[in-house]
């Protein structure tokens, strides 16, 4: 925490980066901290806000009346108090700020204008055409623009996209995305060119941004500073936060855990290796296994989808609890391999697999018991997402509006 008498000192991170403090930076590190201390504690007072934050009444007061003038928060009177005065309380302010949020898969792409709290004012979907990037991504922002006008918004104060694979974060590119066939997409230029006017435009692996998403807009209250996000899908991924940032590696691929071999000479995957994690435990590897067990052809095997094996399962069908089955128990593999590798406080388990939490958990577990505690007694907790629909749309949006909640830049 940041206090009035620390804006001019020298501030050393544990990532050994050293920020000249002075005092307008320091007052957008305060602003920052009072509107997430809003965001978090919502509805709170002046005088609570300092009491938490330990920054003096002036300093409180002087930010909130600067962020009330801006639109983000709004002030009204807290009628339920016994005692004394009525306090004033302080919100996130609906309705008067908005991000555009885009979501590329292999199968679909999702798009949705979001309010600063999270909550979803518009969206929709359409069948990915990856194949013509340059149109589809065109085609895309027309549709992203469109939603926009529809849902009476004005302007978007910015926007933000996942993408299923390797992605450049600061040069806002798409490094590598297999089950897209995207290599080298410069995709941040695309939209900066489309809208010139939105400040923040922010392109991230879509594991990543749900990741940060899980923080700013899930309800399991996690401690963020040794936290992993596992999405699990047509692909799989991670994302790794560290002390509230994401570890992103030296090549951006940090958190590629399906592309970590969990079986010698394996089955084919579309990264060029064989045995990954990827092939035996995403959607698609569910799918195969059970149109497999039931002798299906290809083109019939081709219409299933995870969420026609989960219905199978719920109605009785032992290929498809096996082939459920299966994949729990390849999970737990590459969830040992993270406790392991990581040592994480929560893993936090995204996908359509969560639907049947209930039947896949116990599997899961058996195998994190067996091959990533060393006999020992552990409490990593492994939870599913509480976010809800499909959490890396939510990642998008939570790119943009964390952006807005932390709006201030270090001088190095």
């Amino acid at each position: 925490m940041l206090n009035d008498t620390a804006l001019t000192s020298f501030k050393k991170t544990r990532f050994n980066r050293v920020a000249s403090i002075n005092s307008k930076v320091g007052r957008d590190i305060n602003r920052a901290i009072i509107l997430n201390t809003i965001r978090t504690h919502q509805p709170v007072s002046r005088t609570d806000i300092s009491r938490m934050t330990g920054l003096n009444k002036s300093t409180v007061s002087s930010i909130v009346n600067h962020l009330i003038e801006q639109n983000l928060i709004s002030e009204d009177i807290n009628r339920n108090s016994e005692v004394g005065r009525n306090p004033l309380n302080l919100w996130i302010k609906k309705d008067s700020h908005f991000v555009g949020a885009i979501y590329f898969d292999s199968l679909k792409t999702e798009l949705a204008v979001f309010d600063i709290d999270g909550t979803i004012k518009i969206k929709t979907d359409i069948k990915t055409e990856a194949s013509n990037a340059l149109q589809f991504i065109a085609s895309c922002i027309d549709l992203l623009d469109e939603l926009r006008s529809k849902s009476g918004v004005t302007v978007l104060d910015g926007i933000g996209i996942t993408v299923a694979g390797i992605v450049d974060s600061l040069q806002s590119k798409v490094i590598y995305a297999p089950n897209l066939g995207w290599e080298d997409l410069d995709l941040g230029t695309l939209f900066r060119e489309r809208f010139p006017t939105i400040e923040i435009i922010t392109v991230e692996n879509d594991a990543k941004a749900t990741a940060l998403a899980e923080l700013s807009f899930g309800k399991r209250k996690i401690n963020s500073s040794n936290f992993v996000y596992l999405s699990i899908g047509p692909g799989i991924g991670a994302g790794i936060i560290i002390d509230d940032h994401i570890l992103g590696g030296s090549s951006h691929a940090a958190g590629e855990f399906g592309h970590v071999s969990i079986i010698d000479n394996g089955e084919q995957c579309t990264c060029g290796n064989k045995g990954c994690l990827e092939v035996y435990a995403s959607d698609r590897a569910t799918v195969r296994r059970y149109a497999a067990s039931k002798g299906l052809p290809p083109e019939q095997a081709s219409k299933l989808f995870l969420e026609d094996v989960i219905i199978a399962a719920n109605v009785g069908d032992n290929d498809a609890k096996t082939a459920l089955m299966d994949s729990a128990n390849y999970i737990g593999i590459g969830i040992a391999n993270i406790v392991r590798s990581f040592d994480p406080e929560t893993i936090i388990i995204g996908g359509t697999i969560t639907q049947v939490w209930d039947q896949v958990y116990p599997e899961i577990m058996k195998t994190v018991n067996e091959r990533g505690f060393f006999g020992k007694q552990r409490n990593t907790k492994i939870l599913p997402t509480s976010l809800e629909g499909n959490p890396p749309l939510f990642g998008a949006g939570a790119l943009s509006i964390r952006k807005i909640f932390l709006d201030y830049k270090l001088s190095q």
